[in-house]
């Protein structure tokens, strides 16, 4: 019997939620381990957690919402945050953004066409004396250049090779 992908999503949740107790304060970190596996909150996602948490879908969308880390869209494999405040643009992070465009073809607020990146900007990442500083995912860049930041794209378009080749050879 072949369970649908949203059968897995709730089965997932709930196990989630029992394993962090069902109450209104494990909100955040369910949504997090949802982001983690699903790589965005889908709307059921949310009416699932808001069911089983006894609290409106519309307190589980603002948290959604509020948060820059979590996604009700699907976002790239690697999502690369840039940070904007005013320190890092002192150092350079204006070379930097150039640098991500132009590699990676698309503009701050958008996906690969391939979906393999997602390029945002981010507010302060608490790195101002190193900036300008930079997260791909849940990694933090430091003293970026355009040269560091060219090669980091490098790494994960061979690091997302590698992976697929590995599945296709599993497969």
């Amino acid at each position: 019997m072949l369970v649908s992908e949203n059968e897995t999503l709730k089965n997932n949740i709930i196990k989630w939620a029992e394993e962090l107790g069902k109450d209104r304060t494990i909100l955040l970190p369910l949504l997090q381990r949802v982001q983690k596996k699903y790589s965005s909150i889908s709307p059921y996602a949310m009416q699932i957690i808001a069911d089983l948490l006894d609290i409106h879908p519309v307190e589980v969308y603002s948290v959604v919402s509020f948060y820059s880390f979590l996604n009700d869209e699907p976002k790239g494999r690697f999502v690369i945050r840039l940070c904007r405040t005013i320190s890092c643009e002192m150092s350079g992070r204006d070379r930097i953004a150039r640098q991500l465009q132009n590699e990676l073809g698309i503009a701050f607020g958008e996906t690969t066409p391939d979906s393999r990146f997602t390029l945002e900007w981010t507010n302060c990442m608490g790195m101002c004396d190193l900036g300008p500083a930079m997260m791909v995912n849940d990694v933090v860049f430091t003293e970026m250049t355009p040269e560091k930041a060219h090669e980091i794209v490098e790494r994960c378009r061979q690091t997302f090779s590698a992976f697929a080749l590995q599945n296709k050879q599993e497969g």
